[in-house]
């Protein structure tokens, strides 16, 4: 092996295979996905900083979800949209630049799973135990919750970098239109035994604490539905749990898919787009999907659109 290869800096992505005639729908598919995202949920933010009704555990958990889809997107399509263009032989990336992406694909997976269950918890606490939720869910209790959240993903995701970056280099190629942490150990000629069992840990101990919390408390707030005859109670719980359940599914759908697809190498262009997917898909649908069902931002929606009307015709 040469000394040009042994711990470059500079590494070749695979990216995506697409026809000719292909890449400018791709892109702007893409580019019109990016821009759907960022317009949603800088919209949500916007809307909950400044709206004092939508002061609340709930929106200002729920806010932790857009906050981290723009994260998890800014890193990954802008550039993704530029290597499109690009001729394979020009698809390079510097290994310090890989890492960043790395870091920021695998923070949005697993915050994507913390914020969820945060967020689970809140509405245990509004449907199960009502009477205490304004006692319970205190500003401080919401800031516990959200530095819990993403300081979880944090030490996770950097303990599985960490293990990552203190290997050797002998190979400079990415086969991913991003990189990742496999795409990164992969590129390394020493034992990966550590990393397989760290990251294979990892995903268990996410998905085991994710799923269980969400069927542990959903199944605490069905018994209590159940077992109570205010409609009322009901019909909020009903509408709000359902919500958040129909993202949550959105999410572990996209991301099991992708580790599925990890498994079986004939299924690499799948797997790549599945990848790019995953980020695209959820965090489209989320604003979408909150923003229909929360009444306060429907009706700052409808306020704000009037009033817009009412001004030109002054």
């Amino acid at each position: 092996m040469g000394n040009d290869t042994f711990n470059s800096l500079s590494l070749q992505l695979e990216g995506l295979k697409v026809m000719e005639t292909s890449v400018y729908p791709v892109f702007l598919f893409f580019l019109f996905s990016y821009l759907l995202i960022m317009i949603l949920n800088v919209g949500i933010i916007v809307l909950v900083c400044f709206d004092r009704s939508l002061h609340q555990p709930m929106y200002l958990l729920f806010c932790n979800l857009p906050i981290n889809d723009i994260f998890g997107n800014s890193i990954i399509l802008p550039r993704l949209l530029s290597d499109l263009l690009k001729p394979p032989s020009e698809l390079l990336i510097s290994y310090y630049e890989c890492v960043v992406q790395a870091f920021s694909s695998h923070m949005f997976g697993t915050a994507s799973h913390t914020v969820l269950m945060i967020m689970a918890f809140d509405r245990y606490v509004a449907i199960c135990n009502p009477l205490r939720y304004s006692a319970i869910m205190s500003n401080r209790m919401v800031l516990k919750l959200t530095v819990s959240a993403w300081g979880v993903a944090f030490v996770l995701v950097g303990i599985l970098l960490g293990l990552t970056v203190r290997l050797n280099r002998c190979r400079t190629l990415i086969s991913n239109p991003f990189c990742d942490n496999a795409s990164l150990f992969k590129l390394s000629c020493e034992s990966v035994v550590i990393n397989n069992i760290y990251g294979l840990t990892f995903t268990v101990v996410l998905f085991t604490a994710s799923i269980g919390s969400i069927v542990l408390t959903y199944t605490k707030i069905t018994a209590v539905c159940l077992s109570s005859r205010n409609k009322s109670l009901n019909s909020k719980a009903l509408k709000t749990c359902s919500t958040h359940l129909v993202v949550y599914l959105i999410m572990l759908f996209c991301g099991v898919l992708v580790i599925v697809l990890h498994r079986f190498p004939q299924y690499s262009d799948q797997r790549k787009m599945s990848a790019i997917l995953f980020h695209i898909i959820p965090c489209s649908l989320n604003p979408i999907i909150y923003g229909v069902q929360f009444k306060e931002i429907k009706r700052f929606l409808s306020y704000f659109i009037q009033s817009r009307k009412v001004i030109p015709s002054l």
